[in-house]
Parts: C-alpha cells; sequence; structure tokens
C-alpha cells in the first residue's frame, strides 16, 4: 500500500454508520461485566483496555497508524518526544549499564543523556556521528545495552548512516534506537536499514501544526532479546505476575514491556484529544513533507549564496557533506530545516533574526509557518562549550524551519533581513 493511502486507512477503519475521522474517546475508564474479566485483563493488558494511562482507543488507533507507516509491528505514544526518548533507553538499560549516542543530537536529549540518566547510574558514551565501524566498536563495553542517533540530527543536520551503525550495534548483539523526528516515515524508513526501534517526537512534522505535545516508540519486532545480554526480557518480571515478556509477548516483547512497566509506572501517556490532532497532522504528512522540501532546497540555496553567511548545512543541497548520505537514506527530501552560520557570530545572528517579520522567533520547529531558533541560547543553552562543538553549535549558528508559505516570500523575508545587517 502507498504511503499516501495508509496515512489514511491504517489504524482506524470505520465500519457501517460509523464516524469518519477517528473518534475522540474522552474517557479514563472501560466498564466489565465481571470483576474476573478486569482481573484477566490485568494478568494480560493486550486483551483489552485497564485504564487511559496505559492505553486508549483514540491514541491505539494513531499507534497503529504510525507502526504502519514505519513498517513496524506496534507502537506506543507517550506525552512528549523527550518521553518517548527516556522510555526508549530505560526500556533495557539499568543502573550499572551503558549505551552509545551519536554527539550530534539535540540538547535536551543530550542533557537527559550526560545529567539524568548519570544520576541513574546509566552512562551514555558519545561518539562522532561520522566515526568508523573501527571507531565505533571500540566504544563498546561488557555493560553496554543499545545504540542511539538521529536520522537528521537536530540542529547539526548531520545524517546517520543507519546501516553502518546497525551493523556495529547487531555485531555486539544490542539494538540500534533511531530518533526519526525530522524525516518521518515518508522521507525515511529506518527498520529498512536495520535500526531495531524507532521513536520520533511527535510534536514536530508527525502533527505538524504545533497544537500538541507528544513522542511515539516503534518497535521492529525483529531484534533477537533472548541472545543474553537482556534479562529484562528474558526473566520473569515480578512487578508483573512474573511474565517473561519474549516468551509471552514474542511478536513485540519490547512494546509491550515498555507499556506494561513503564507507562503503569511514570503515566507520560497522551490525552485522547492530542490523539486526535495528532492522526490530523499525520493525514496530511505526505503532501506537507513534500512542500517543506521543496521550499527548503530552495531557500538554501539562497542562504548559501550570500555572502554574510559563513556556512550552511541541508543535506539535500550538492556539496553538503551529507548529500551522498541524503541521497541513500532522504530520496525523497531532507526535510524543511536548515542550519546556516552567520558571518560575525552571535550579536549578527542575533539582530539577523530579530529582523525577520515572516518567520517566527520561537522555540519550536517542523510546523507550517516558518520559524527561527538560536539554538545556543535557547535549545541548547545548557551545554557546555565542549558538548556544543561536539553538536556542530556555534554562536552563530541559526535554525530555520522553512514551513509552507509561498517560498518566495520566505525568500524576500531572509533578503531583507540579510539587508538589516549590513
Amino acid at each position: 500500500m502507498k504511503i499516501e493511502t495508509q496515512l489514511l486507512h491504517e489504524g482506524y477503519t470505520p465500519k457501517n454508520g460509523e464516524p469518519r475521522v477517528v473518534p475522540i474517546v474522552q474517557s479514563t475508564t472501560y466498564v466489565y461485566d465481571a470483576t474476573d474479566d478486569v482481573a484477566a485483563v490485568f494478568d494480560d493488558p493486550t486483551k483489552s483496555l485497564i485504564y487511559s494511562r496505559f492505553e486508549n482507543p483514540t491514541t491505539d488507533a494513531v499507534e497503529k497508524k504510525i507502526a504502519s507507516l514505519e513498517g513496524g509491528v506496534a507502537a506506543m505514544c507517550t506525552s512528549s518526544g523527550q518521553a518517548a526518548t527516556l522510555i526508549s533507553i530505560l526500556n533495557i538499560c539499568s543502573a550499572g549499564d551503558s549505551f552509545i549516542a551519536s554527539s550530534s543530537i539535540y540538547g535536551g536529549t543530550i542533557n537527559l543523556f550526560s545529567v539524568t540518566f548519570k544520576r541513574m547510574g546509566i552512562e551514555c558514551i558519545y561518539v562522532d556521528v561520522d566515526a568508523s565501524e573501527e571507531e565505533l566498536m571500540a566504544a563498546f563495553k561488557p555493560n553496554t545495552k543499545a545504540m542511539f542517533g538521529e536520522t537528521i540530527a537536530n540542529p547539526a543536520l548531520t545524517v546517520l548512516d543507519i546501516e553502518k551503525w546497525a551493523k556495529v550495534a547487531h555485531a555486539n548483539g544490542v539494538p540500534l534506537i533511531i530518533d526519526n523526528t525530522f524525516a518521518t516515515p515518508y522521507l525515511c524508513r529506518p527498520f529498512e536499514w536495520g535500526a531495531d526501534i524507532v521513536m520520533h517526537s511527535t510534536s514536530k512534522y508527525l502533527d505538524g501544526h504545533a497544537v500538541q505535545v507528544g513522542g511515539v516508540i516503534v518497535d521492529s519486532g525483529k531484534f533477537d532479546w533472548t541472545n543474553g545480554k537482556f534479562p529484562c526480557m528474558t526473566e520473569p518480571d515480578e512487578s508483573y505476575h512474573g511474565t517473561v515478556y519474549t516468551e509471552k509477548y514474542s511478536f513485540a516483547p519490547y512494546i509491550v514491556k515498555a507499556r506494561m512497566q513503564l507507562m503503569r509506572d511514570f503515566g507520560c501517556y497522551p490525552a485522547a484529544h492530542s490523539s486526535f490532532l495528532l492522526n490530523l497532522g499525520i493525514e496530511t504528512l505526505a503532501v506537507r513533507m513534500d512542500r517543506y522540501c521543496e521550499n527548503a532546497l530552495k531557500a538554501a540555496k539562497f542562504i548559501q549564496a550570500s555572502d554574510k553567511v559563513e556556512s550552511v548545512s541541508y543535506p539535500g543541497l550538492e556539496g553538503d557533506k551529507y548529500h551522498s548520505l541524503a541521497q541513500k537514506y532522504l530520496p525523497k527530501g531532507a526535510s524543511g530545516v536548515i542550519s546556516f552560520s552567520i558571518k560575525g557570530g552571535r550579536d549578527t545572528a542575533v539582530k539577523f533574526m530579530d529582523s525577520l517579520k515572516l518567520a517566527s522567533n520561537e522555540v519550536h520547529v517542523a510546523d507550517i509557518r516558518t520559524c527561527v531558533l538560536h539554538p545556543a541560547s535557547a535549545t541548547h543553552r545548557q551545554l557546555t562549550d565542549e558538548q556544543l562543538a561536539a553538536a556542530g553549535i556555534d554562536g552563530g549558528l541559526i535554525r530555520f524551519s522553512v514551513g509552507l508559505e509561498n517560498v518566495d516570500d520566505i525568500i524576500d523575508d531572509l533578503k531583507q533581513a540579510f539587508d538589516a545587517i549590513d
């Protein structure tokens, strides 16, 4: 089935007399005929619904749609992208474990990995996104349980060589977790290149309209959790009736464990209305992504031609360091986000941004409206100078998220802002 058709039909198929759109089931609770029926669902939550801290019919429809779009077997939505990142790692890592991550990832993720996980006794080992197979292999420790990277990094716009990272991860018996937020399954499906788990901040392109904050984790169902490295999957879970996830839920043990264990304890599940809004955004994803990519490429070429710009990062540009990887993994386009450095550093970058009229200066990205951000002052403000350098961020760097406006209007806005910094 073509992805454009899947966007509209997967996850919810109305029957005779039912509503055309995914209905909002605004309820926390679900009624059963007998006490034994409730007990049976607690024994096996896949049989029905318990409580909306675990699952909700509206959200379930969206989860099925996203799982299908990514080519996975199951998905679980969360209340934010950060919650999805948190659970994706905590589902398989405990105190005393480590995992490997690309150094050029989102600043909030770096803080989660470097500070919060450190307090939990979990070590993040950072490696260069362009590290060789040998360098990646050398980063592993006996307690390493996963590898993590972003398809298109925010805001460095590096492109991860998913196939290479998957090869190294599997050689060491661990899964590769990919943040596919900027690419979306329309531009890239990481499972087809060997990834095992995919996650998104659904607040970005999947929504596209800046109306809900959310995240999602998708399970490929392909990783072998019985290789001896993951007793959390293969030994009885005493917190849930001694369940052995790889035995009872062999079709998707990772996502079932995440729901039964971590979602139960953290309760970071999205509201039904948020999922309804997310679904509306997803239904136009294919149309929007084509326009984002088209507009961004034209804007990137205009920015690149300016003598006031030090450098431009956009994988869709010929000559970009990651252009060849983008052609391999992102043949339809490289999303709508451009990063560029203004000559003159932070002060000049701020003056340029404050001179923009059409583009909104805001802490958001991947919207239908063009928006702009200074990462060093905002999303990556907590990072040290060393971490900023590793993430490819300097004081003059601007993240420019191209929207769906007429591209000539976007370029005119850039032009007048460049003129303002003479």
